[in-house]
């Protein structure tokens, strides 16, 4: 039987419960205002813990036990690791030695190193994936092979879930590169330092068993502590928690294409015709090749003004480093470290300061810093005429990519999304996009080589760039001499009628459907 489907209030179609669970379509932005109560974590006893503080297990087989891990269970995990994980794929195969499945595995997001998971996708020790869902994986899971349905959520929509009781997790476990006997625990030091830990900090907080996995523990009080030892119930040492190496991955390198080199500029020239560049604003750039690089010509232009930023919200990287080690910043405001250079700054300048996504992100709180933003520079697989855009699945439909905090970083004074106009023979900007996962009324202006469009809902920017010589043209404009350049455009994405995954929105939500590639 088929799930009954509603219309949201974007005109998308989307399940009226997931995995027997009643969802909520979305309403437009701001419109959804939820009650109750938060959710929380079990009183727990000091009697339960060893009275000398040490909470050390002797394997990752014996924690798992000593946990309670049993079918049907919901196990998390953070990725600030990024492709360089070594910890959760030897959690999994644990778990099917010990005969366990059915479980949901709730990452913060998923990398092409998490691939072997696949394994246990198909022998039934993981039945759903409730996180990004890209690479191998995605791929996997977009031909209908997992077992239940996922569902996409932001960085602040994950915290948003577990704190609101949509999403109950049962055993977190969280990679730290250093950590004491206690269960305190640090990124940012460490033979496998990672930087932030941020991500990992709704799990400390909320579930029923924490466990912190290291490779370096150090006498009590590790300091500083991002994740404090007063939520940990056990901690296992391992020969080694992940590769720092590889956090450098996939999208988080900068862009070396000419053509890319060039949207960045404009980007950066368009802010400072904009007026958005001037003594005390703050800006974020995303972790696309063409939003690392437009921090390199803020940079020169912020220099050229002689303005300083109050702040810069991170993923740090090496170019926001320097910006904060030449004193063009007051700080760094870091969710997540892109690089080793961010580690290393991290530890050693005060300025740069550990965030995590309920101060920044979360939708459901008193307010989250998102909003003070002044600019954010983000990427997109789509883009539609109505400044809809895609993040999560490409033109022929398939899922590669994570949603991140790309959905929260919407919400800025200023969002641009700079892109280019064609991907291996596909148009960028199209009439409706395959997976709407943010609305055109928060996207402001889009960036191209072949020009900028601003949304005609911000005056105020079409007024501050009118006597610019900048090349600022209609969406649809663009996207005709798009259509025009190619001859043979890819074909449309060959889906069925069957509903794979779901998007949210900030706030719970469900923003659209995702469906299945018909073979």
């Amino acid at each position: 039987m088929r799930t009954k489907m509603v219309k949201n209030a974007v005109g998308r179609m989307v399940p009226a419960e997931i995995n027997s669970i009643p969802q909520t379509p979305f309403m437009g932005v701001g419109k959804y205002k939820p009650d109750g109560l938060k959710a929380t974590s079990p009183i727990r006893s000091c009697s339960d813990y060893p009275m000398d503080g040490n909470k050390v297990v002797q394997s990752l087989k014996d924690v798992l036990q000593k946990a309670g891990i049993r079918n049907g269970m919901t196990i998390s995990s953070h990725h600030h690791f990024r492709n360089g994980d070594l910890v959760m794929n030897q959690v999994f195969d644990m778990c099917h030695e010990l005969g366990v499945r059915g479980l949901r595995w709730f990452p913060s997001a998923t990398f092409p190193c998490h691939a072997h998971i696949i394994d246990h996708m198909k022998n039934g020790t993981v039945d759903l994936v409730e996180g990004s869902l890209n690479g191998d994986i995605g791929r996997f899971v977009s031909y209908g092979n997992m077992r239940k349905t996922g569902i996409l959520r932001s960085h602040g929509g994950r915290w948003q879930a577990v704190q609101d009781g949509e999403v109950h997790i049962d055993i977190a476990i969280i990679a730290a590169p250093t950590a004491d006997t206690f269960g305190n625990a640090t990124g940012d030091r460490g033979p496998s330092a990672c930087g932030s830990l941020g991500f990992a900090l709704v799990d400390s907080l909320y579930a029923d068993k924490v466990i912190v996995v290291t490779d370096n523990l150090v006498p009590f009080p590790c300091i500083p502590w991002q994740i404090q030892g007063q939520n940990v119930d056990h901690v296992v040492v391992v020969d080694k928690i992940g590769e720092p190496d590889k956090i450098v991955a996939g999208t988080t390198a900068i862009t070396f294409s000419k053509e890319r080199l060039g949207i960045a500029e404009m980007t950066a020239k368009f802010v400072q015709a904009a007026g958005i560049i001037k003594e005390g604003f703050s800006f974020q750039a995303g972790a696309g090749g063409i939003s690392l690089a437009f921090a390199k010509y803020v940079k020169e232009m912020m220099k050229d003004a002689g303005v300083k930023a109050r702040f810069i919200r991170g993923g740090s990287t090496k170019q926001l480093v320097e910006m904060l080690e030449e004193g063009l910043t007051d700080y760094i405001l870091d969710g997540q470290t892109f690089d080793l250079e961010g580690v290393r700054s991290m530890m050693d300048n005060s300025g740069h300061v550990s965030t995590s996504p309920f101060t920044s992100y979360n939708w459901h709180g008193k307010g989250n810093f998102a909003s003070q933003v002044d600019m954010v520079v983000l990427g997109a697989t789509e883009v539609d005429v109505n400044f809809n855009a895609n993040v999560v699945t490409h033109s022929d439909g398939l899922l590669l990519h994570g949603i991140g905090g790309w959905q929260n970083c919407l919400f800025s004074k200023c969002t641009i999304l700079a892109i280019p106009s064609i991907r291996k023979n596909n148009p960028i900007i199209v009439d409706d996009v395959t997976t709407l996962v943010g609305p055109g009324e928060l996207i402001d202006v889009v960036v191209t080589e072949r020009g900028i469009a601003i949304n005609p809902l911000r005056d105020d920017l079409i007024k501050a760039t009118k006597n610019s010589d900048l090349p600022i043209r209609g969406i649809n404009i663009i996207k005709s001499e798009i259509d025009e350049l190619i001859e043979t455009p890819a074909p449309k994405p060959n889906l069925s009628d069957k509903v794979i995954s779901a998007v949210k929105w900030v706030d719970g939500t469900l923003i659209d459907s995702i469906y299945k590639m018909a073979r």
